[in-house]
């Protein structure tokens, strides 16, 4: 038992304080509670030009706690787990919910529905590194990325980040989960400049475990190669084109895809994709699935933020809307069932198609790559969408120069049924997992 792992040892203290917390909003008439209690830890060190710019460590302890009594709902949270403070949390949510309208939808997800089994999903890999450690990466990667190219003058700065979480889950209905995850980050900003004038950009790799990293360098230079291609960017006419999405940015189309079929906005009668189940959202060969147990994914996990078991299942089959993405207040709210996405979605994959980016480039033969959105223009409501945007031009399916200080506008439903092939260039550094993109026709608004 003494050389047990501390963070097993963290598990179990949070268990024990989640079980009395429960048992103290049974006491003051709680008939149903739904909490979590997490401690994450942190460590995030920032270079710039050679020099420390800062060194960061972090332990952020949390309780999150919802209370129903009957179908009145009450929730409060607290950074500070000290006994007064979460006997105060206890006190605020009980009064919340004793005060609130009674909603028929409320209350906790469907006992049968929960997580049974709970398989390793590979998520725990602390990274052993001091602050020290850390700064040496963090030079080498900004020294790679400032080396590679004269034109390379200055930076915005490399950083490490990190992080690790271990938390537990409990209601009333005899529900507990136990986590650890981590997460590490390391990343660099680069200016350039040349006689056109500065341009910036980055790269930045995200994994579960530390020995999943490329080459530090790599980092650098890839950081240096975006941003000396960006230098000559300039605006374009205004005109209709094809666009391509390079992945960054194609995942952005997706996010507004499962926003539009999320349970929230469809009850609330706000999305372009009300009463879509069962009908053709994009071409026939579109494939998107959710994928929740991908071992190291990004968005991995075996139950959602209720408890409600996760499964592999298709949201798009050949173009078709197979189902929306519920939490249990959504799905009743709908006359539905839970889909197990209270929280969010978990690893959604686009399937790819057998040309990379080379070759979506060349089909599309002129048009525009976005690799960078910008701006906010886009409403669920109708789909109308309109965003700044930067990438480069193609002429004759080869990249011609970059371009800067334009709009792309269309409306969603539109740009979905266009699209015309999803790449095999896939980004794995999200949850949204996605090649490239290439719509047929959008208006590009410049000088």
């Amino acid at each position: 038992m003494a050389n047990r792992e501390p963070s097993l040892v963290e598990l179990d203290r949070l268990a024990t304080l989640g079980e009395d917390v429960l048992k103290r909003c049974r006491a003051k008439g709680a008939s149903e509670v739904d909490l979590g209690i997490s401690v994450d830890e942190g460590l995030d060190v920032g270079v710039r030009l050679g020099e420390v710019e800062s060194i960061v460590r972090t332990r952020d302890r949390g309780l999150t706690l919802t209370v129903y009594f009957g179908k009145r709902k009450g929730s409060a949270s607290t950074a500070d787990l000290s006994a007064d403070s979460i006997a105060k949390t206890i006190d605020h949510a009980c009064a919340i919910a004793r005060h609130t309208e009674e909603d028929p939808c409320n209350g906790l997800a469907d006992p049968a529905l929960l997580a049974r089994e709970f398989p390793d999903l590979d998520l725990w890999h602390p990274w052993d590194i001091d602050a020290t450690q850390a700064i040496e990466l963090a030079l080498e990667c900004e020294e790679a990325g400032r080396a590679f190219d004269a034109r390379i003058d200055n930076s915005e700065g490399a950083n490490v980040q990190v992080a690790s979480s271990v938390s537990v889950g409990m209601t009333s209905h005899g529900f507990i989960s136990r986590e650890r995850d981590t997460r590490h980050t390391i990343s660099l900003a680069l200016l350039a400049e040349d006689e056109a004038g500065m341009q910036r950009d980055y790269w930045y790799e995200s994994v579960r475990a530390a020995g999943d990293f490329p080459a530090i360098a790599s980092i650098g230079r890839k950081a240096a190669e975006r941003t000396l291609a960006r230098l000559g960017a300039r605006p374009i006419g205004t005109r209709q084109c094809p666009v391509l999405f390079a992945p960054t940015a194609a995942r952005s189309l997706i996010g507004h895809f499962l926003s539009a079929v999320s349970g929230g906005a469809l009850y609330r009668r706000a999305s372009f994709l009300l009463d879509h189940l069962g009908r053709r959202v994009f071409p026939d060969f579109v494939q998107i699935a959710e994928r929740p147990h991908l071992r190291r994914g990004h968005g991995s996990s075996v139950f959602d933020a209720e408890g409600v078991a996760t499964r592999d299942s298709d949201l798009v089959r050949d173009g078709i809307l197979e189902r929306y993405i519920l939490g249990s207040y959504s799905a009743r709210k709908l006359g539905m069932t839970s889909t197990g996405n209270a929280g969010g979605v978990h690893n959604i994959l686009v399937m790819p198609g057998e040309h990379g980016f080379d070759a979506l480039v060349e089909r599309m033969g002129s048009g525009l790559v976005v690799t960078e959105l910008m701006g906010q223009g886009v409403s669920l409501i109708t789909g109308d969408y309109s965003r700044g945007a930067s990438g480069f031009w193609v002429e004759n399916g080869r990249i011609a120069h970059p371009v800067e200080e334009i709009t792309i506008a269309s409306n969603l439903r539109d740009m979905f049924e266009a699209i015309e092939a999803v790449g095999n260039d896939v980004d794995r550094r999200s949850h949204l997992l996605t090649g490239s993109i290439l719509v047929g026709r959008m208006t590009v608004a410049g000088s």
